[in-house]
């Protein structure tokens, strides 16, 4: 990590600083004051700059994050933030009608009285090809246990409104001693160590032992005043916009799942929340102009009322950890929000960060900050990785830009991956030699977007009748239990009117978050 790093490592942690309030920011404050109570926690958030208020979708490891790492009740984080539920992604995305790709394992399980995994019998139909698979396409949520209470299982995610989640962990953070200074940050002081102090415009000076950066886009901290050089993306995720806007629910169902819609010059997403429907669309400004979006945008959504653009890059940080300053979200990196990881990589990051110093009894050393930039840096770009192949074989629509990606899309090191499915069929049995066991998608997801894309392989796999007909008799039962199931709205009420009900739904297993 460079001297500066070493000649830290022996400073005992006692404070934090963490600059910015937005959700990256409150995720790691929380989880810095939650396990580590003796320590400092000073959140220090600009009056002047607001929060990215769109609806967020997120994934398996923010679940985590809550409800494992934090300890949360679901019965409390839905009454307080009220999201809604997310399943998965439905795509309108390459030559299929369309595909769900569902959260937990789905193509790569072998079932009894099959020869293959479940991959190998979707080629011609992806539908129902697991229990989420099958909920997510008759728009439910939960099964129900034998009081009707949902039962809630691990693999489920969260839609979210950014104001409404931070506005939560605000207040968790302060209910757990985290102190609040709203100020503008005016000057950095730094020296060969670090930053050594923040100038407020108050007059004031805040220090600190550790500086987490959640300043956003503006890496206030990490980019400017340490100048740690960024690596682009740029090559591979050639969207850079998007316009968002959306409408007051009416009589639309709540879908347990974000859409992901092929458009001209990019995708176009739809987030579902109980009283309102988000959609964005997300684009290449190399390929239509803002005005030209924003009407195919509306065009294509004429409840939408009005609309704002969002500018955004995407790529990641050198390095994350320098000397003594700590980023956190899209202050360290930034993936468009294809695969909604943004709440995923701010969780792991901020509990990643919480158990190294945990670990190093607060006296972090060279070897912390050369793991967690090792771990932070493989995790974009894995996701960057992920994405390329989306880009590179959605044939859906034959536009410049699509046609643009599918002839320059930079694979960017996934290309093992994509060989193995093409020789190989959707099985995950190379997985350990070419998937990074840090890649948050794993090979069933490879697997789920290649073949959802009719990407062709090479497999002469042929199933026998037998195995056919138990296949189906699979995919019936599933939907025989997903027809009974509750849906998005009965479990949001179960969850906002406990009042209403006898019994409690069974709370979600333990599971391990993601480094």
């Amino acid at each position: 990590m460079g001297v500066g790093n070493h000649a830290r490592a022996s400073r005992m942690v006692r404070k934090i600083i963490v600059v910015g309030g937005g959700s990256a920011g409150f995720m790691a404050a929380a989880a810095l004051k939650f396990k580590i109570p003796q320590v400092q926690v000073v959140v220090i958030r600009s009056p002047e700059i607001g929060i990215i208020g769109v609806g967020e979708g997120s994934g398996i490891p923010f679940t985590q994050y809550l409800h494992e790492f934090l300890g949360l009740p679901v019965d409390q984080f839905v009454r307080k933030v009220k999201p809604s539920w997310k399943l998965g992604t439905h795509f309108f995305w390459g030559s299929r009608k369309r595909f769900f790709f569902p959260f937990g394992p789905t193509l790569d399980m072998q079932l009894d009285g099959l020869t293959k995994p479940n991959g190998y019998y979707c080629a011609d139909d992806l539908e129902n090809a697991s229990l989420p698979s099958a909920m997510m396409g008759l728009d439910r949520m939960f099964e129900r246990g034998s009081n009707g209470e949902p039962l809630v299982r691990g693999n489920f995610a969260y839609h979210i409104e950014n104001e409404t989640f931070a506005a939560f962990l605000e207040e968790l953070a302060i209910s757990r001693g985290v102190r609040i200074v709203s100020d503008t940050i005016r000057n950095v002081r730094q020296d060969e160590h670090g930053i050594t102090g923040l100038d407020l415009n108050s007059g004031a000076t805040e220090t600190a032992d550790l500086y987490v950066d959640c300043s956003g886009f503006k890496s206030l901290l990490l980019g400017k005043a340490m100048g740690e050089p960024f690596i682009s993306y740029a090559s591979t995720l050639f969207c850079d916009r998007a316009v968002v806007g959306g409408w007051a629910r009416t009589t639309e169902v709540i879908h347990p799942y974000t859409t992901a819609e092929t458009m001209d010059g990019g995708w176009a997403w739809q987030i579902e929340h109980p009283n309102r429907v988000n959609r964005g669309y997300v684009y290449s400004s190399a390929f239509i102009s803002d005005e030209d979006a924003e009407r195919e945008f509306r065009t294509k959504n004429p409840k939408v009322g009005p609309a704002r653009m969002v500018k955004f890059v995407s790529g990641r940080y050198e390095r994350s950890w320098v000397k003594n300053v700590v980023a956190i979200g899209n202050a360290g990196g930034f993936v468009e929000p294809l695969e909604a990881t943004a709440l995923a990589i701010h969780a792991t990051r901020a509990a990643l960060l919480t158990e190294l110093l945990q670990t190093s009894d607060l006296e972090p050393c060279a070897a912390c900050s050369d793991m967690y930039n090792d771990l932070t840096g493989r995790v974009w770009d894995c996701t960057r990785q992920f994405l390329a192949t989306h880009y590179r074989f959605n044939t859906r629509l034959d536009t410049p830009f699509w046609r643009h990606c599918r002839e320059h899309t930079d694979m960017a090191g996934v290309e093992p991956v994509v060989e193995w499915y093409q020789q190989m069929g959707p099985t995950s049995y190379g997985a350990p030699a070419i998937i990074d066991r840090l890649d948050i998608f794993g090979m069933d997801g490879y697997l789920t977007t290649l073949l959802g894309q009719c990407v062709p392989h090479h497999s002469k796999f042929v199933p026998a009748t037998a195995e056919r007909e138990r296949w189906n008799a699979i995919r019936q039962n599933y939907v025989a239990r997903a027809r009974r199931a509750m849906t998005v709205a009965e479990s949001l009420d179960w969850f906002m009117h406990p009042e209403k009900h006898e019994t409690k739904p069974l709370e979600i297993s333990s599971v391990v978050v993601m480094r």
